[in-house]
């Protein structure tokens, strides 16, 4: 996702039952979507540095954005029960894991 950002949000509004025009490629709309859904846009947002949820400040759900920077955060067990309730969760849907 992060090596090809832009063929990605095109697959993800595919499998969403919502691609991208014509028009709306060509008048940047993915850009335009991309650049907003950014780690770099959503970190700065005024909400995400000062705003908490259940006491938890939602400047600590950002991270450095970088593939593999899990490792810094869980185990090798906590990375494989995400790997496990993702695949139950989503199996069937048409994604590839």
């Amino acid at each position: 996702m992060k090596s090809e950002p832009r063929d990605q949000i095109k697959r993800l509004a595919d499998f969403l039952g919502c691609p991208f025009t014509k028009q709306e490629e060509d008048s940047g709309s993915v850009d335009k979507i991309l650049d907003l859904c950014s780690l770099r846009n959503l970190s700065s947002l005024e909400v995400n540095k000062t705003g908490t949820i259940n006491n938890v400040e939602h400047k600590f759900f950002f991270r450095k954005g970088e593939v593999g920077d899990s490792k810094n955060y869980l185990t090798p067990e906590m990375e494989n029960e995400i790997d496990m309730i993702t695949q139950e969760k989503l199996h069937g849907c048409g994604l590839k894991f």
